[in-house]
């Protein structure tokens, strides 16, 4: 059985990391919230979801956050930026999280107590650096979504690491347990993408 070419494959492979955005080109606020909503359908560990938005359209803004962004220009001439931020205090909303389930239909009682009773002994007990990398693990998960979303409404995107999260947390005055992850660049190209190649599976793969 071979993989076929299903409109997911195909969107997958059109996916392009774009850095020339046009300008004056802007997404409706309404499309940029349906998109963060679909993408929440992520998994994330024990479903606590500890992934925050700060989505910037403000030109402005947007200016002063180059500087921070090593100077890329995708920055300023996308359509918006959504800062995928990690919340490595996410347990703290494990009573709500469960409840809905529960509420939903989706499991018992005595399962959504047991849930959050070991989630809040777990998590609470585990250092910030553990921490902070599970909810940057999910951030991960959920940008991924996002950028195939994005290009599934006919938009692009850029997911970029390199920038200055000190200086970001600061200018944004992002409080201790909120903790940077990845600017994510969307909008409409002005040029297209390099191409880029990949590895062989060889070279990344070992069945046994």
């Amino acid at each position: 059985m071979t993989i076929t070419k299903s409109y997911l494959n195909r969107v997958m492979h059109e996916r392009k990391s774009i850095r020339k955005y046009e300008e004056n080109y802007k997404i409706p606020q309404a499309e940029l919230e349906e998109l963060l909503v679909e993408a929440t359908t992520a998994p994330s560990s024990s479903n606590l979801q500890p992934w925050r938005f700060l989505v910037i359209q403000d030109e402005a803004v947007k200016k002063k956050l180059r500087s921070i962004a090593n100077n890329q220009e995708q920055v300023e001439t996308a359509s918006a930026i959504i800062a995928v931020l990690g919340d490595t205090a996410m347990y703290k909303n494990v009573e709500e999280v469960y409840t809905k389930n529960f509420e939903l239909g989706y499991m018992d009682e005595a399962t959504k107590n047991m849930m959050i009773e070991n989630s809040l002994k777990l998590y609470s007990n585990l250092p910030k650096e553990v921490l902070k990398n599970i909810a940057t693990f999910d951030a991960g998960l959920i940008s991924m979504q996002i950028m195939l979303l994005a290009k599934d409404m006919g938009y692009d995107t850029v997911t970029m690491g390199g920038f200055n999260k000190e200086a970001f947390a600061q200018r944004f005055d992002l409080t201790e347990n909120l903790v940077p992850i990845v600017l994510i660049a969307i909008g409409k190209a002005a040029a297209p993408a390099h191409g880029s190649s990949r590895l062989a599976l060889n070279d990344i793969a070992k069945f046994i």
